[in-house]
């Protein structure tokens, strides 16, 4: 017999269903994707050797777990997707506010229904999707939120007494009975409200007001937070940590490919953007290594952390920063250009938290600066080193780049709203740039040549073998010390 064929209590026990916990449903369904050799957490990436063996452990030891790390680490994502560890359908007392398993009824209403009904009580069947509630810990919250509270409009209407139990209003957590509850930023719960969760989570029992409630809810918890040095707002009380069975650390993605994955399945790119804007492979390297280097930064409040966020939103920017360089020049489509980074400034400024040095360059120099440290770390992967100390005479391969740019009368430009055939003939004449690719990088791709050729020129300048200056319309570069000597 289907599912939705079952409707009265007879035709469930007739079924052969038995009745088990959420934490067994967990359990039992992981135990089989693990004997199947399925993927448990599809989407996540970065966390195989790490988190999921961890969650995995949890789940299978069947307790109430706490994702802790800083932001944009994926804790919520986590937890949203344990719901694929659930039965499909699971069957409720119809009308139920609190689910009650119809074998073995909890509230009032469902085993008085049964009572008076026996085995034609109405059953109905309740999807996974359905079994997921979430709540944002914030210093408002009450204990009447989630637990619940006398209701006096309800009082009033079935004319009873407060000290009737029918008169209680069930908040999020007991109607979430038998579903995964997600309380996100734990420590911004109230220490009083973070108290009224110790019976629910030792016992299985809520109290409300005076009344002597027992019900012993069927409840798989998880709760996210940030470290708790992360602020001064709060802090998980000690009793409620102890009844937590396991607490897992999250954390970033440790390389540039497995970010890469992340900001690539995140953003959320229109198909016209793909269909107009090339993006070359190292302008995808350089946008993660911008994070790396953010969250490395000492102008940067390493406590508050750097979410994965920021390279999703600065790929939109990106995009969105060629995209309409094209519409602005009627072209059909556009290669991405490293000029174009300066686009994604506003995408830093949102998402870091500086400290007091930070806040005195500006959060816009910090944001400038951060492209321009990762242009540095990358560029050792394709060119030689530049050494910070040369000897007397030396010839490195820049030298000839560097006296192209010591020749010229005046600094070389490079405008943000050029078109493209003119932006590739200027990059196209710098011959000792075309020399060094040839050399060092002959397998690149013609269209990603002229980005490789633009990350050379700003590596010049992180070197201090040239400068260049950001003015309203573009760029410069010029050679830093030329014009100083044909001067004298």
């Amino acid at each position: 017999m289907k599912v939705n064929e079952i409707t009265t209590l007879a035709e469930l026990k007739a079924s052969g269903y038995q009745s088990k916990s959420i934490k067994d449903e967990l359990r039992e369904n992981l135990i089989q994707k693990i004997k199947n050799k399925e993927t448990t957490f599809t989407g996540v990436h970065g966390y195989e050797n790490t988190v999921i063996p961890e969650l995995e452990r949890a789940i299978l030891s069947r307790h109430n777990i706490n994702l802790l790390g800083l932001r944009g680490q994926a804790k919520t994502r986590l937890a949203r997707l344990m719901l694929n560890l659930l039965d499909e359908y699971i069957p409720v007392v119809a009308g139920s506010e609190i689910n009650d398993d119809p074998l073995k009824p909890l509230s009032r209403f469902a085993t008085e229904l049964i009572k008076e009904k026996g085995d034609n009580t109405p059953i109905t069947w309740l999807h996974r999707s359905e079994r997921f509630a979430e709540k944002l810990a914030t210093p408002d919250v009450t204990v009447a939120d989630i637990i619940g509270d006398v209701d006096p409009i309800k009082a009033a209407n079935l004319k009873l007494s407060y000290a009737d139990d029918r008169v209680i209003h069930y908040g999020m957590i007991p109607r979430a009975n038998r579903c995964i509850f997600v309380i996100n930023e734990l420590p911004d719960l109230q220490a009083r409200i973070q108290v009224a969760l110790f019976n629910i989570l030792q016992e299985g029992d809520i109290q409300i007001r005076g009344f002597k409630l027992r019900l012993p809810l069927d409840m798989q918890f998880v709760f996210t937070a940030n470290p708790e040095d992360y602020t001064n707002r709060g802090s998980i009380v000690t009793p409620l940590k102890d009844r937590i069975g396991s607490q897992i650390l999250t954390h970033y993605p440790i390389d540039i490919e497995t970010a890469r994955k992340i900001t690539e399945q995140e953003a959320k790119v229109v198909e016209s953007q793909k269909s107009t804007v090339v993006i070359p492979d190292l302008a995808r390297d350089l946008l993660e290594q911008i994070v790396f280097e953010a969250r490395e930064s000492e102008y940067i409040d390493a406590k508050s952390g750097v979410s994965a966020r920021l390279s999703i939103t600065a790929l939109e920017n990106l995009l969105s920063t060629a995209e309409r360089r094209a519409l602005v020049n009627g072209e059909e489509n556009t290669t991405l250009r490293l000029s174009d980074f300066v686009g994604i400034i506003p995408a830093i400024t949102g998402k870091v938290e500086l400290v007091y040095e930070g806040e005195q360059e500006g959060a816009a120099v910090v944001a400038y600066n951060l492209i321009g440290e990762a242009v540095k770390s990358l560029f050792i992967e394709y060119f030689p080193k530049i050494e910070k100390l040369q000897k007397a005479n030396e010839e490195t391969p820049y030298d000839a780049i560097v006296s192209w740019f010591f020749n010229l009368k005046e600094g070389f430009e490079l405008l943000d709203d050029l078109r493209d055939k003119e932006y590739k003939s200027l990059l196209s004449n710098i011959s000792p740039l075309n020399d060094l690719l040839a050399q060092y990088q002959p397998n690149i791709s013609q269209e990603d040549s002229f980005f490789v050729k633009e990350f050379v020129l700003w590596a010049l300048v992180e070197f201090k073998l040239l400068s260049k200056q950001r003015f309203t319309e573009g760029i410069q570069f010029k050679d830093p010390y030329g014009n100083f000597i044909k001067g004298l």
